[in-house]
């Protein structure tokens, strides 16, 4: 195995391991997902776009900073900074969004209602301080969800990538530096659709008791411990 080889073979195994054990890759699609009832083909895709904004943002950190020469350390320091601005915006999010679980909890006092229209036989659930909707009438609403873990994702370094960039750099080998990040890149996300998937067809399989109106609540606590991890302990 020559150099190039032994390069691509470490960036493969440093991008699975990156992203294996930091359930921040993973684990803060699951719980959205199963609290705001995705489709697995919807949280994977949305997984999909977090997590090349994800890669993306620490490739063009890289290679404009090799580009412009700078240091190894110059740049694992920049990536540093944003790994805890990624840490606190996740955990703020996760609280924020943990907050309006609560209050969504406290209104949705519901009861259901049984409707007939011609062969057509549903029922829905309505609280008291509103009028009841029909939910073939019901307004789609787009979710801020998405936008708001994909912004905490670009914000999010890939640390490992940049000392992996230095060295195909300094033997001043472009087409390496390349490689690298693709080869890097690939292996993150198909990891992170991986977890992404086997955990969340793993809830399903458990059968675990509905946390029925305090999901939302549930996801938001997920998600800040994770942000929390990431922020107090370094994870």
């Amino acid at each position: 195995m020559n150099e190039a080889q032994l390069l691509l073979l470490t960036a493969a195994s440093i991008a699975l391991l990156h992203t294996i054990i930091g359930p921040d890759h993973y684990l803060p699609f699951t719980a959205m997902g199963k609290a705001r009832n995705w489709t697995l083909q919807k949280t994977l895709r949305i997984t999909l776009y977090c997590g090349i904004g994800h890669v993306l943002s620490s490739v063009v950190i890289g290679g404009v900073g090799i580009y412009l020469g700078a240091q190894l350390s110059s740049l694992t320091a920049l990536e540093g900074f944003r790994g805890n601005l990624a840490g606190w915006a996740l955990f703020a999010f996760g609280l924020m969004y943990f907050a309006w679980g609560l209050k969504k909890a406290g209104r949705a006092h519901s009861h259901s209602h049984l409707h007939s229209h011609g062969d057509v036989v549903h029922s829905h659930k309505h609280d008291h301080r509103q009028e009841h909707m029909h939910v073939h009438d019901a307004p789609s609403k787009q979710s801020l969800t998405p936008w708001a873990l994909f912004i905490v994702f670009v914000l999010g370094p890939c640390e490992a990538l940049i000392p992996l960039f230095m060295y195909p750099a300094a033997q001043q080998s472009p087409a390496l530096v390349i490689s690298v990040a693709v080869v890097f890149g690939v292996v993150t996300l198909l990891a992170m659709l991986l977890a992404v998937a086997v955990t969340s067809i793993g809830i399903q399989k458990l059968k675990l008791p509905s946390l029925g109106r305090y999901s939302h609540a549930a996801a938001g606590a997920s998600v800040a411990a994770c942000g929390a991890a990431i922020s107090l302990i370094g994870l």
